[in-house]
């Protein structure tokens, strides 16, 4: 092509010689990254995560060693201490029956916690089992599955758990709460989970595994179930707090947990007679299980947004 003519008064400008493939040059020798080393590296960047998991680090601490935290029997009372303010070695004074209110606030983590850990297992086994094959399998046995899931969605979860309950006045423990929370606990993970394993099924990925000779079973183990994983943990995450309300509601209602387990519930119900004259009674029981609550929560929502991409543009 012939130059353009160029006017008397018509300067050229050109750019000095550069490397354009300088400019999209990507390192091959790097290791690709997972979406789990994604999330890891947005989740250390997030004060929310660091503040949640140190309140769930010491929770979980208090609940397996509370003996670390103080050397009082939880069950020791003296009627001549009742509603005693705050003194050296009692820093929460003592409620109505004269028990140390520290005490009993450092060991009714684990009754709560326990409970909460536990329900949130089954519930991620049943729950993940039911959704994750009715989402990878799909036709007859899908709808089938759904239909079930949706009957116990529809009914509520403390209101069953209260019913259920009353069948087991005699021999009520941290199992027979467990079990109950779980059998009506477990309809919401599976929605979340079949949903995650449908929007996987089709990827490209599975095609490629189910090309090469692998089993449908071994296709939702290794494959779909692993990439399909972040939901589930997060619903789970927030669940547990959830199942630790829902235990103390029970032992609140004295449905719940037997009197000689100390739990955060029962300390409430027992508190709320000294409300008007010694609320303090009542604010530290029920500030542990705040803290507790809110701590999954704030975790949940640090790793939904970690795992959510499109969390991160918001």
């Amino acid at each position: 092509m012939p130059d353009a003519p160029v006017r008397p008064d018509q300067a050229h400008f050109f750019a000095a010689d550069t490397e354009l493939g300088l400019v999209d040059q990507v390192d091959e020798t790097s290791a690709p990254t997972s979406l789990w080393a994604d999330a890891w590296q947005n989740l250390r960047r997030r004060p929310l995560f660091w503040v949640s998991a140190a309140l769930i680090a010491l929770v979980l601490l208090v609940a397996a060693f509370p003996s670390m935290f103080t050397s009082l029997d939880p069950r020791f009372c003296e009627l001549r201490n009742s509603l005693g303010e705050p003194t050296a070695g009692h820093p929460f004074g003592f409620d109505r029956q004269g028990c140390d209110i520290y005490a009993r606030t450092i060991y009714g983590a684990r009754a709560s916690v326990a409970t909460g850990v536990l329900t949130t297992l089954l519930v991620l086994i049943v729950g993940g089992i039911v959704g994750g094959v009715a989402g990878f399998y799909g036709g007859w046995f899908d709808s089938l599955l759904s239909r079930v899931t949706d009957i116990f969605f529809a009914i509520p979860l403390v209101l069953a758990a209260i019913v259920v309950m009353q069948m087991f006045k005699e021999s009520r423990n941290i199992l027979t709460v467990v079990l109950v929370l779980g059998i009506f606990g477990w309809p919401q993970l599976a929605r979340v989970t079949r949903g995650a394993v449908v929007a996987v099924r089709h990827s490209e990925f599975v095609t490629a595994a189910r090309a090469l000779g692998a089993s449908r079973l071994a296709t939702l183990i290794r494959h779909v179930a692993p990439n399909a994983s972040g939901p589930v943990i997060v619903t789970s995450t927030v669940a547990l707090g959830t199942y630790i309300v829902a235990e103390a509601t029970l032992s609140f209602l004295g449905i719940g947990l037997p009197p000689q387990i100390t739990s955060w519930g029962a300390d409430i119900a027992k508190a709320q007679t000294s409300l008007r004259s010694e609320p303090m009674v009542l604010f530290y029981p029920s500030a542990a299980l705040a803290l507790t609550v809110l701590s999954f929560i704030m975790m949940g929502d640090a790793v939904r947004d970690a795992l959510d991409p499109k969390a991160r543009t918001r």
